[in-house]
């Protein structure tokens, strides 16, 4: 038993991460503190003016726990994962997780190439962006390897040069095939070097190039190479026309700006980078009504730049941030370059932290409609199925199903709603080991069972080895288990609870003529359903998913037996046969459809082996 009074006494007076869990375990704050004892405790102390977030929150700790750290910056870095890893009900939460697309330059190579990658590491490659549009980023490659014909392949260059036949961007003339050594290491230096320049914006040397060359063409009456030009010419211009110029002083920054309504706010950013706007975007984050505006930039900071590659010298904010000083030692950490947080107060500057703002503010009154429409048919629908059963609260479903074919490879399914949205990271398929035959409420038994109790092992050695986030998700218990079925198939699962001493609410799914619901079997009796509900729709979507799941793994598994099983009935033909069979015909069809010739061009297959497979097939087709 947890003793918050005597737990609390027990605090160290050091730095660390404090993790707040409710009676079911689950983890709904995560916080940080310069003292661990004189943080945690203030949330139980009476005289404290808590906020009605902080107050509800407080009512519902079962138990807390900590870990110290070296300094308050290793604690700001384990707050950010362990948020981004749990989503806590408490936190102010980003609901958006973007990743932007960066264009590498293999500047370490002899011969470099040009990509698109989600993620920028510490290598000798020069990185451009992030971009917000990957449309965008594809237009400008193909833009560049047409004029510049810079390669797209992976070969070791020079080592490979001349050991296979050029690719067909050489043979369409957007690449002058380095591969073969048609172009000296110096030449595609300085071509790379005319990519690097556009892409840091100088778009003027890319035009005069074109302009000549389409000059030169139509003078020498070439009026196909001409046009060509001029349709390149028009790409720059376009590409050129989104950068819109915001100073001169080619600094890279961020511009962050938010508006907020009630328990929702929408943060603006621009990216500019060497001076130049290269894109925006929007972000919505929940959670934010008894938060200061400092507050609600520290949360939009910590959660962003967790999860981005790229951080740029300077951050100019529409608010002065909470922790401004341990937010600018962490980014500068993560930099490896000092970071400057500003806020501007005239000029230039300032009316583009306000354009941001006015941007945010567009977003935010364009969404909220749809944010209620959302929130209608997720958080709405759970609390009316709350209000329906009589229960404190509904976040987390977890959908059960079985599916077999007489009997034939049982499986089953878990599917996992949280906050009225499928959680597809939890989902688990089980296949039936103790039941032979059609017996759909023995293997929900077996399924129910393992589950549960694949739970509480987790959560016995969680509490082993204390906060372990390698353990499964299987500890985090579901506020309601939804059957695929009546009267039966609840009684199934209320024994398997009872046998495991858990209390978990259990509702079924009653079905009309036509096998959809019409009601909810809950505490030993039915209950219609309006069908024309939010609670109806969000049952009926889950129900729909849950069937989804489950047949495609059966199928799954029944298309890989049947497969198996007439392939090992062929004499002479094993486990390596049969896989080189598969992957080279992809079908059981193709297979039976090839002739001999063509089966013995598999590395793994011999004339004798060939003909056996093809004897098998057609023997078996004549009986």
């Amino acid at each position: 038993m947890f003793d918050i009074e005597e737990e609390l006494k027990k605090l160290p007076a050091k730095p660390g991460v404090y993790i707040m869990r409710d009676s079911k375990d689950t983890i709904i704050y995560v916080g940080k503190a310069i003292l661990l004892k004189n943080r945690v405790r203030s949330y139980f102390q009476s005289s404290r003016n808590h906020t009605t977030k902080i107050k509800q929150m407080v009512e519902h700790i079962d138990h807390f726990e900590y870990i110290i750290t070296d300094s308050e910056l290793e604690a700001l870095v384990l707050e950010c994962n362990l948020i981004k890893e749990h989503w806590p009900k408490y936190n102010t939460m980003l609901k958006d997780d973007k990743t932007y697309p960066y264009i590498r330059v293999t500047t370490n190579e002899a011969f470099p190439k040009v990509s698109i990658v989600r993620e920028q590491k510490k290598d000798k490659a020069k990185y451009f962006g992030p971009y917000t549009s990957v449309n965008a980023v594809k237009d400008s490659l193909e833009l560049l390897r047409k004029i510049y014909k810079i390669r797209t392949c992976n070969r070791n260059l020079p080592k490979d040069i001349g050991k296979e036949r050029p690719c067909l961007y050489y043979h369409m003339g957007q690449c002058d095939a380095p591969c073969q050594g048609f172009v000296s290491e110096k030449e595609y230096k300085a071509n790379i070097d005319e990519v690097i320049e556009f892409l840091n914006g100088n778009y003027s040397r890319v035009a005069k190039l074109l302009e000549d060359k389409m000059s030169a063409a139509s003078e020498a009456l070439e009026f196909e190479k001409a046009a060509e030009f001029r349709d390149l010419l028009g790409s720059v211009k376009q590409i050129a026309n989104r950068q819109k110029i915001t100073n001169t002083d080619q600094v890279d920054r961020d511009i962050i700006a938010f508006a907020r309504n009630n328990d929702e706010a929408v943060v603006q950013t621009f990216f500019i980078r060497v001076g130049k706007l290269i894109g925006r975007d929007h972000f919505h984050l929940g959670g934010v009504q008894d938060e200061s505006d400092g507050e609600v930039m520290a949360s939009f900071i910590k959660q962003f730049y967790a999860g981005t590659p790229y951080i740029p010298k300077e951050i100019f904010l529409s608010v002065k941030t909470d922790e401004e000083e341990l937010l600018t030692e962490w980014l500068s950490s993560k930099r490896e370059q000092k970071v400057y947080l500003k806020v501007p107060q005239k000029g230039d500057k300032e009316k583009l932290v306000e354009l941001a703002r006015k941007n945010a503010e567009i977003v935010l009154n364009q969404d909220m409609d749809k944010i209620k429409r959302e929130e209608a048919k997720t958080i709405g629908a759970l609390k009316e199925l709350a209000q329906y059963l009589d229960l404190p609260l509904v976040e987390r479903i977890e959908s059960f199903d079985i599916s077999n074919t007489a009997g034939f490879e049982s499986v089953g399914s878990m599917v996992v709603y949280e906050k009225g949205k499928p959680k597809k990271a939890d989902y688990r398929k089980f296949k039936i080991r103790s039941i032979q035959g059609p017996d759909d409420y023995a293997s929900m038994y077996e399924v129910l069972t393992r589950r549960f109790t694949h739970g509480q092992k987790e959560m016995e050695q969680r509490k082993e080895k204390q906060l372990d986030t390698t353990l499964g998700s299987f500890t985090k218990y579901p506020d309601l288990i939804l059957m695929d079925g009546g009267k039966g198939q609840v009684g199934i699962a209320l024994r398997v609870l009872s046998e495991l001493n858990m209390n978990i609410a259990v509702c079924g799914m009653v079905k009309d003529d036509n096998h959809r619901t019409r009601g909810l079997f809950y505490d030993n009796k039915e209950l219609p359903i309006d069908k024309s509900s939010e609670l109806f729709k969000l049952i009926t979507r889950i129900q729909d998913e849950t069937h989804r799941f489950a047949i495609e793994y059966h199928r799954s598994l029944r298309q890989k037996h049947q497969v198996h099983s007439i392939l090992d009935d062929i004499s002479g033909i094993g486990p390596t046969r049969r896989r080189a069979l598969m992957k080279y015909f992809q079908s059981l069809e193709a297979i039976q459809a090839a002739e001999v010739e063509e089966i013995m061009k598999l590395p793994a297959m011999n004339r004798q082996a060939a003909e056996q497979v093809y004897d098998f097939f057609h023997k078996q087709s004549i009986q």
